[in-house]
């Protein structure tokens, strides 16, 4: 397997991407205007016990405090795997915490919505070799470590070189490295965690005592290893520090960094760009012809398999088990490239025969396996779909390349046109009422307008009609579905000279935006949200035409296309 890290520096952010056989498998962005708070580590101030969740809140000098839990709260107790258990079920967040109590904590999760950080008295700061606990008396080693005799040898030297009292969890990297190695790497974090600690007695909670690295120091600890082929970084002082940090730790493997130097971007050139676009895509194809489909919730995330376009080409037993073995390995790619954490929901196409399902759920540990973040398979539920989960630190990738959307406030859904119509007519019907003016100027959502006006204005001549006004409408893409807004009233001269922005005779020189909706060989440009309809302008969609207007009427103008513009 290939394995690229590519490295992008812009003027307001960071990136950074993981490749492997050319295919997108993590993304990494930093933006230099937020902060990152995993791994911080602050002096806070205990502001308020909650016996009933068995947690507290605790000040650290953020815009919201910090959760802390009764086992994060506990001190010399790590969540290890391999560790014993040491709490006792009958103790509680009043017995460990006292409000006003100054503690030491470190971010375990970032803040997300309306929660703040999520913090542990468990601190945990991690070297290149190794990960120091100065919490606990401990050592682990890490899984992906296999052989017996190199687990030993690494378990002994941790055991040697580790001060009194603390702990070691030894890292993959740390795979066939010599013993003083190690010991730098402890003898550092040791170093570390004294100065912190020196902080913490003289600082005034809340406070910061140690920021984590920023986004290149930490990839070049976490994940610049002996399989990465080349690491590709298109700036020159990135490229020094890159460098000088593989200096300390790996100069063998400097001669694997390059600097990028051509004119095209270089997440273009590694064809980058397009595998971002795809990450916010709820639909994922596969090779075969099937896809899965990603929806995210605040409470879990589910993901659903079809076949789409794949119909095999033997039986249909064969054809679902092929489709859901790609979906299972590309559903592990997707939930590590868009950091997906929490408990996720698989279905996966039912499956008539155990020995499929057996395969299925093989195939899906095996490629989660080659995820760095911890995740579990749970196995089977009594309706056919997959439970697991998967470690959550960090924001997933779709929190941090989107926002929430301001029209339908993160729904994914507006109100029907039809819905909105009638709900906006019925607080027109109620404004025109009240009002003393003969006319108004109506502006509302380019398909509002559309179900407001009606078919040949049949909708528009009724609601005239009934209140005794004359009502012009135009439509703005800058409005909601379901608002409108009274931009004029007056009287009808005055309020139709400025409904209509165009006359007969004039020449324009305007976008075609669209083709018409009921006559696709016209074109269709706005004034000002007025609507021109052009004639045998639907094939100039997206380019500049020039026209001359030859009629106007209330609702819309229709216009002869004179020629495209250069």
């Amino acid at each position: 397997m290939s394995k690229d890290i590519i490295i992008n520096c812009g003027p307001r952010d960071t990136r950074v991407a993981v490749l492997e056989n050319g295919e997108l498998v993590e993304l990494y962005l930093e933006n230099q205007s937020e902060q990152r708070l995993v791994g911080n580590i602050y002096k806070g101030k205990v502001s308020n016990i909650l016996p009933g969740m068995q947690a507290a809140f605790i000040d650290v000098g953020l815009p919201k405090n910090a959760f802390l839990y009764v086992d994060d709260a506990l001190e010399n107790v790590v969540g290890v795997d391999e560790l014993p258990e040491k709490i006792n079920n009958k103790t509680t967040i009043k017995d460990v915490l006292k409000p006003g109590q100054s503690i030491i904590v470190q971010v375990a999760k970032e803040p997300f919505g309306t929660k703040g950080a999520r913090v542990t008295r468990h601190i945990t700061i991690p070297g290149r070799f190794l990960v120091f606990m100065p919490t606990v008396d401990y050592v682990g080693i890490s899984r992906r470590i296999a052989e017996g005799d190199e687990r030993d040898r690494l378990r002994k030297l941790a055991h040697e070189h580790k001060p009194a009292g603390t702990g070691l969890i030894v890292r993959t990297m740390a795979e066939g490295v010599e013993g003083e190695e190690l010991k730098k790497d402890i003898d550092a974090l040791a170093r570390l965690w004294k100065r912190i600690r020196t902080r913490g007695k003289t600082a005034k909670a809340p406070s910061l005592l140690h920021k984590d690295f920023d986004l290149l120091y930490r990839i070049v600890r976490d994940s610049f290893d002996h399989d990465v082929a080349r690491v590709v970084v298109d700036n020159a002082q990135a490229y020094e520090v890159v460098l000088g940090l593989l200096e300390d730790t790996l100069p063998q493997l400097k001669d694997r960094v390059f600097l990028f130097q051509q004119n095209r971007p270089v997440f273009e050139v590694f064809g980058i760009e397009p595998q971002i676009d795809k990450i916010v895509e709820k639909k994922v194809w596969l090779k075969c012809g099937g896809y899965i489909v990603i929806d995210q919730t605040e409470a879990l995330t589910s993901v659903d398999v079809n076949t789409g376009k794949f119909v095999g080409s033997t039986n249909l037993a064969d054809t679902v088990l092929k489709t859901n073995l790609e979906a299972a390995r590309e559903i592990a790619r997707q939930l590590r490239l868009r950091n997906i954490g929490g408990i996720i929901i698989i279905d996966f196409i039912d499956m008539e025969s155990a020995e499929h399902q057996k395969k299925v759920l093989a195939a899906l540990g095996e490629a989660a396996a080659g995820d760095k973040v911890k995740s579990s398979i749970l196995g089977l539920t009594q309706l056919g779909l997959v439970e697991m989960t998967r470690q959550k630190a960090r924001l997933g990738l779709a929190d941090s390349l989107l926002r929430p959307c301001p029209c339908c406030d993160g729904s994914g859904r507006v109100l029907a046109e039809d819905v909105a119509g009638s709900r906006i007519e019925g607080e027109l019907k109620r404004f025109l009422e009240t009002s003393e003016e003969p006319a108004v100027l109506v502006q509302v959502h380019p398909m509002t307008a559309g179900n407001l006006i009606g078919v040949n204005a049949a909708n528009l001549e009724r609601l005239e009609k009934e209140s005794g006004k004359r009502i012009f409408i135009r439509g703005s893409i800058q409005m909601k579905p379901d608002e409108y807004k009274i931009t004029l009233s007056g009287s009808v001269l005055e309020v139709e000279r400025a409904a209509i922005p165009v006359s007969v005779g004039e020449i324009h020189t305007l976008l075609i935006d669209s083709a018409h909706n009921t006559r696709p060989q016209d074109g269709v440009a706005r004034v000002e949200g007025y609507v021109i309809q052009v004639e045998q302008a639907g094939t100039l969609v997206g380019q500049k035409a020039t026209f001359e207007v030859t009629k106007v009427h209330r609702t819309f103008a229709k216009a002869k296309l004179y020629f495209q513009s250069t």
